[in-house]
């Protein structure tokens, strides 16, 4: 029972690497849109998975390109960007317990009400995770930072925030991964884009549009831009 349990624990500490397979009912060829959406990255600095809900938009999309640049475990058939060192990064989502709750979960395995769940059974595997998580104030069970042990050999970090919190908190040092899940106000947005410029970078989104022909939504729509 106990080498039984012991294999169930380790099968839920590795979900990165049942995704998108060459074969089988979850390979990659039925997934054309998350294919493109991971190519797109070696050319544009901006992108945005603007689609309907229950897609595939945080698990499939968002969390799995962040676990790829966190810990510089990029499938053979990878063709989006890359990054060869350790990263620093943020997730963010519209409240710091929709953070949580959606965010910190598909990444780490822990969220929902109350911040339950299994440390390491999200989408970053479980051994890759350095110690725990520092907790945010104010919400049982947020966390404020990861580090996650990168293939070459450093650490990358990843911080939690939420739009709630207002675009001052989105100043401060540079990044090389910024995944905003949820539509993010245009003053958050640009805020956000200005953290990724001196170094590289690269903001991701990943939301259902739910206001309409908002700034953020024309920012992709209306762009011919090389960035977008």
């Amino acid at each position: 029972m106990q080498l039984l349990e012991e294999r169930a624990r380790r099968k839920r500490q590795r979900k990165f690497f049942d995704l998108y397979p060459d074969a089988g009912p979850l390979r990659r060829e039925l997934y054309p849109k998350h294919m493109a959406f991971f190519a797109a990255g070696s050319e544009h600095a901006e992108r945005a998975a603007i689609a309907a809900n229950r897609v595939g938009k945080t698990w499939g999309i968002g969390a799995f390109e962040v676990t790829c640049h966190l810990t510089g475990l990029y499938p053979e058939w990878w063709i989006g960007k890359r990054f060869d060192h350790p990263i620093s990064g943020w997730a963010a989502g519209d409240t710091t317990q929709t953070t949580r709750d959606v965010v910190q979960f598909a990444l780490t395995g822990v969220g929902g009400e109350g911040g339950d769940g299994e440390l390491g059974s999200g989408m970053i595997p479980g051994e890759r995770i350095v110690g725990k998580p520092t907790a945010a104030r104010g919400i049982a069970g947020a966390f404020d930072t990861i580090v996650v042990r990168h293939a070459s050999g450093g650490n990358s970090v990843l911080g939690f925030k939420s739009y709630d919190q207002g675009r001052k908190k989105f100043q401060g040092t540079a990044k090389e991964v910024i995944w905003l899940d949820e539509e993010p106000p245009i003053d958050v947005y640009t805020e956000c884009l200005t953290r990724t410029m001196t170094v590289n970078g690269i903001v991701l989104c990943t939301f259902t549009p739910l206001e309409g022909a908002t700034d953020v939504v024309n920012l992709f729509l209306d762009s011919d831009g090389p960035r977008q």
